[in-house]
């Protein structure tokens, strides 16, 4: 059965019924007892643990995104999703899997890299920053040393700190360090 609800009232009334085993609903669906948002989402999951949640947005924001999916939902689409997509989110949740469209996984994947990037910036020096981001692109701690007009000594000390700051021990751990945050 397909209905289409214009807010939480109608759709809570619905549900009561037993008429679904899934519920398509936009995160920002204004109007009604139950609110909308992580609000909405909790109601259902809560009220009705065995209706799967697909959320469709036109936010882009991975905050809103996480807290959907810590509330109960099953799936997230972003609106600029294909709207196909909506099928394949149904079919996956029914299979108790969780579904993310393409859109909301590089909204994920931007906001973890931006956050790792944020990490790394708070624990370094801008130094230390700089000799790792050199480190980086490949060159050696003597060669760094020569572009940036320092000793070797003070070169290896600032490259020393940064890897004990990022609890790395060795060169290895260092390169796997770089490729996995995007340094290089």
């Amino acid at each position: 059965m397909v209905s289409r609800h214009a807010n939480s009232t109608q759709l809570e009334e619905s549900l009561a019924r037993g008429e679904c085993d899934v519920v398509v609903i936009d995160y920002f669906m204004p109007g009604g007892r139950y609110g909308d948002g992580v609000e909405l989402i909790q109601h259902v999951a809560n009220q009705y643990p065995e209706v799967r949640i697909v959320v469709l947005s036109r936010s882009g924001d991975a905050a809103l995104v996480k807290q959907a999916l810590e509330a109960g939902a099953h799936a997230f689409l972003s609106k600029e999703d294909r709207l196909e997509l909506i099928y394949v989110a149904i079919v996956s949740v029914i299979a108790n899997e969780t579904y993310l469209g393409p859109a909301i996984r590089r909204t994920l994947a931007l906001a973890d890299s931006e956050s790792h990037a944020r990490f790394i910036r708070q624990r370094l020096t801008s130094r230390e920053l700089e000799v790792i981001e050199r480190y980086a692109r490949g060159a050696n701690v003597t060669e760094i040393a020569k572009e940036l007009d320092r000793s070797v000594k003070t070169i290896s000390a600032q490259k020393c700190a940064a890897m004990r700051k990022l609890d790395l021990s060795t060169d290895a751990d260092l390169y796997r360090f770089i490729a996995d945050s995007g340094l290089i």
